[in-house]
């Protein structure tokens, strides 16, 4: 979207110079409109994919229509077309109209093709690449290991590597890998399940963790899934049976293993467990760091048992509790499709819905819901997709791990291939990716004047750990093409710079 606007705003910018202001003012709305579109993805919903496409599909047309009839001109006083005028003038005095044998005859309007021949310049070259990116990586603020690729997305063609096949500390990248085997494994329109049971012949209601990492309890739920929606049914499926009382357990079976990451406790992410609302965070956040519930399943019950009281439903908690195979439904709540879970992942870098994700790939591949099995299952997805895994090393989902490894090479494998043509089902990992100067972890960087270059035109995943960044995603070149990077540095102690020394290597590769 932001390439579009690029783009198109600079080849207005060369065929307006002859246009009438009505021309001018039709093409300060098609910008309004492009810049609008722009805008609106600072703010993304679930369900925003359809509206969001349309938006661009309508604002490129706009700009399109534009383009073409200023380079129809040149215009008359009167506001009408040159060419036209000479034409009537033609047919007066009895001259065909178009033959190119007279001097100064009216040249037909430029095709379609013709006025977009433009947008499609050839791109950079790995020759060229060296002598930009070369010089960039070598800033010592990165520290002394660094990886880094690029590639063409449309060809596949490597344009760049240095020591592209070293396994380096990925920090947040992780999560890239963890996307693509997560769409792989369960596919873009799969759905987490939340859901109540009632043991027959009891007044035993189960609340069974379905692994939604995203279910709130909050009013607005955004389109997510919501915890007070499913005590609303819940209630009335018991009012139903004539049940005003009842007792609550909850279900975490789906998960095995410790709750906690290796790192220990941490802001970053919460105890990881299938039943879980709001991150079980204890602000009103919904993403980054905060303070978290040393018990996620316990308070989710609790909340759910306060819910149905509103409801005239009293229920007595009683903790842990397996639900039966006998067990019969009484209501549930579904999560939006995994490829908006994977979107919300990687723009904010949001660790509880990568473990789970991971969580969710072992269980969908015959594997174990825990830390050890998620780790295992996504490595052996993304070997399974053919991709080149020598070098990586997979202890967790979201890359908290320090003993994760990853490769440059492997990373824009990852990109490439959710670029291909083969694997639409792969594109939210592409979508998802914070936008520079616009959304997520990347919303308040690409400011500076050496780095305004890549504002709309990359689009990344950020990674930090102390002494670790990296950054891995797409850029737009001035050429019209996609290129996957990836940068990975270790052994820096001065994170701000090291940060600002890889936001002027993408900014380079958009122009």
């Amino acid at each position: 979207m932001a390439w579009t606007r690029a783009v198109v705003g600079a080849r207005l910018a060369g065929l307006l110079g002859g246009a009438r202001p009505y021309v001018s003012r039709a093409v300060r709305g098609a910008r309004v409109r492009l810049g609008g579109g722009v805008r609106a993805l600072r703010t993304r919903s679930p369900r925003a994919g359809t509206a969001r496409f349309a938006l661009v599909a309508s604002a490129l047309g706009v700009a399109v229509a534009v383009l073409a009839v200023t380079a129809a001109g040149p215009w008359g006083a009167g506001g009408r077309r040159v060419a036209e005028r000479e034409r009537a003038a033609a047919a007066a005095t009895g001259a065909a109209h178009g033959s190119g044998s007279r001097a100064g005859a009216p040249r037909p309007a430029p095709s379609a093709a013709a006025v977009l021949t433009g947008l499609d310049r050839p791109g950079v070259t790995g020759e060229s690449l060296a002598g930009i990116l070369d010089p960039l990586l070598s800033d010592p603020s990165l520290g002394d290991r660094r990886g880094a690729a690029v590639v063409d997305v449309s060809t596949g063609r490597r344009l760049y590597a240095k020591d592209a096949d070293a396994g380096l500390t990925p920090a947040s990248t992780t999560k890239i890998a963890t996307a693509v085997a997560a769409l792989s494994a369960l596919g873009p329109e799969h759905r987490l399940t939340t859901r109540t049971v009632l043991e027959p012949r009891t007044r035993k209601v189960v609340l069974v963790g379905g692994g939604d990492p995203t279910l709130t309890a909050r009013k607005k739920t955004g389109g997510w899934a919501g915890l007070r929606a499913l005590a609303d049914s819940t209630a009335a499926a018991l009012k139903k049976r004539h049940l005003t009382s009842v007792t609550l357990a909850y279900d975490t079976s789906l998960y095995a293993g410790t709750t906690r990451h290796p790192i220990g406790v941490n802001e970053n992410l919460a105890e990881v467990t299938p039943l879980t609302v709001d991150e079980g965070r204890l602000d009103d956040s919904g993403s980054g760091p905060a303070t978290r519930t040393p018990d996620p399943a316990g308070d989710a019950a609790h909340r759910f048992a306060a819910l149905l009281g509103t409801h005239g439903v009293k229920a007595a908690e009683k903790g842990s509790a397996r639900a039966t195979g006998r067990a019969r439904t009484l209501a549930s709540v579904q999560s939006p499709p995994l490829s908006a879970v994977v979107e919300r992942m990687l723009t904010n870098s949001d660790n509880d819905i990568a473990e789970a994700l991971a969580r969710h790939t072992a269980l969908a591949t015959g594997g174990e819901g825990s830390f050890e099995g998620g780790a295992a299952a996504v490595g052996a997805q993304v070997k399974k997709l053919g991709l080149p895994v020598g070098g990586a090393e997979f202890h967790d989902g979201s890359g908290l791990d320090r003993r994760d490894k990853l490769t440059a090479r492997l990373l824009t494998s990852l990109l490439a291939l959710a670029g291909s043509a083969d694997h639409p089902e792969l594109r939210t990992v592409l979508t998802g990716l914070p936008i520079a100067g616009f959304t997520g972890t990347l919303s308040d960087r690409y400011e500076g004047t050496d780095t305004h270059a890549g504002t709309g035109l990359v689009r990344a995943k950020t990674g930090s750990l102390t002494g670790v960044n990296t950054l891995a995603g797409t850029v737009v070149t001035a050429g019209g093409r996609l290129l996957a990077f990836a940068f990975l540095t270790e052994n820096s102690m001065d994170q701000p710079t090291a940060r600002a020394a890889l936001d002027r290597a993408a900014a380079r590769l958009a122009g």
